[in-house]
């Protein structure tokens, strides 16, 4: 078998060999685009190919940015269109090709690697490890109303990184169609993406394209963009009416709490529907805390989404923001790629120094686990009491979900 690097070339045979291994046909493009394929990087792409020249499997990388705790942009690569022929799996197809990518991965520089798991039992062995969660919040409009504010004083206190009140705003909300705003969605993505941890960016390209999801892709769709007291573009919901009763939310983009407030109030009170479904919302979003009766919003589908690797530790550690000082001897092992470490981790004023270390250790833990803690999404504690990582000390657990926290819950709301 041989794992080669595609080119454009290859585009055709690639997305053909990619939808077998899933058992479909590629579905024909509309005249605005919107092929979830069109992104990719073929540059960046895998094909694995038996002796006499038949293709059998493929993966894929993006370049994106990565939003690291603390406002850091970093270069991650999001794996995609992994996939192995029914007629060629479990013979060792994948391993080489994820082994292949990784080393490709490294020479290139890369330290952070991502990924959207299809099933949770498969990447976790080639290091992986879910690190932002999602859930769909279903709320039935005749219990949509919001309760008043309880906190002292709250109409004369602005929400989180605003000059608005979360309860009323002083913005305004347009109502336009998906093909009238492309423009404003690329734009207030952008700056909600670069202060939210676990964010990634949407390249310009993936608008043009119409690649991937609503409302990236140019489906049919209503957005309620929200606009600050000067006009500015500060947040936008897209949505359409998929049952003759229900309102499904895309997704909910604002650049601060009031913004996502207002937005929340215009989609639930829309007329002619039952309930509104957010499909894809933050496990820490106060929405539910607002409604006047807590039961309202009924949660469902809590899952996975992000997955993080982590290339070169001491990179990786020593890029990411940090909230508190501290010290803490990391030993890692990563049994796929065969490597083990032991790690000095230093904090001092939001910076961390990384170097390799024969100190006894003060956590152990699997480079996949690493990857969970690394956007602060998963609490080390948590995997100390799964009995995923050891802790060689009284106090190291504390110390270790005191350092890895971030300044909010990290979630990633990009599909690819």
């Amino acid at each position: 078998m041989e794992i080669r690097p595609t080119t454009d070339q290859d585009r055709d045979v690639f997305v053909d060999t990619l939808h077998a291994a899933f058992g479909r046909f590629p579905e024909t493009p509309t005249d605005g685009g919107g092929v979830w394929w069109s992104a990719l990087e073929m540059d960046r792409n895998l094909l694995a190919m038996t002796a006499d020249g038949q293709p059998v499997g493929t993966a894929g990388a993006y370049s994106f940015e990565l939003t690291l705790p603390g406002e850091i942009l970093a270069p991650a690569a999001g794996v995609t269109a992994v996939g192995v022929l029914p007629s060629h799996r479990r013979q060792g197809v994948l391993s080489a090709m994820m082994r292949h990518q990784l080393t490709e991965l490294r020479a290139r520089g890369e330290f952070l690697s991502v990924l959207l798991a299809s099933q949770a039992l498969i990447y976790r062995r080639f290091g992986y490890g879910p690190a932002t969660y999602t859930q769909r919040l279903t709320v039935p409009r005749h219990q949509a109303a919001f309760a008043l504010p309880r906190a002292r004083g709250a109409a004369d206190v602005p929400a989180t990184g605003s000059d608005t009140d979360a309860g009323t705003g002083t913005g305004t909300i347009e109502l336009l169609r998906r093909t009238e705003c492309g423009e404003v969605l690329e734009e207030v993505y952008d700056r909600y993406r670069r202060a939210q941890p676990g964010a990634l960016s949407r390249p310009h390209r993936w608008w043009a394209l119409g690649a991937g999801q609503p409302p990236i892709a140019p489906a049919p769709r209503y957005v309620a963009v929200h606009r600050d007291a000067d006009g500015i573009p500060d947040g936008y919901a897209s949505y359409s009416l998929d049952k003759p009763d229900t309102l499904t939310v895309d997704e909910t983009i604002a650049t601060d709490d009031a913004v996502s407030t207002a937005l929340a109030r215009f989609v639930l009170g829309h007329d002619l529907v039952t309930q509104v479904v957010f499909k894809h919302f933050p496990p820490d979003h106060p929405l539910r805390w607002q409604l006047a009766d807590f039961r309202a919003g009924e949660v469902s589908g809590d899952t996975d989404w992000l997955w993080v690797r982590l290339l070169d530790i001491p990179r990786a550690l020593t890029a990411r923001g940090w909230f508190m000082d501290g010290e803490l001897v990391l030993d890692v092992d990563d049994p796929f790629l065969g490597e083990h470490g032991r790690y000095l981790l230093t904090v001092r004023d939001g910076k961390a120094d990384c170097v390799p270390t024969d100190r006894a250790p003060d956590l152990s833990l699997d480079v996949s686990d690493l990857g969970s803690l690394y956007l602060g999404g998963t609490a080390p504690s948590t995997l100390v009491r799964a009995g995923h990582i050891r802790a060689h000390r009284p106090g190291a657990t504390a110390l270790a979900d005191a350092l890895f926290r971030a300044e909010r819950s990290p979630h990633c709301l990009h599909w690819f």
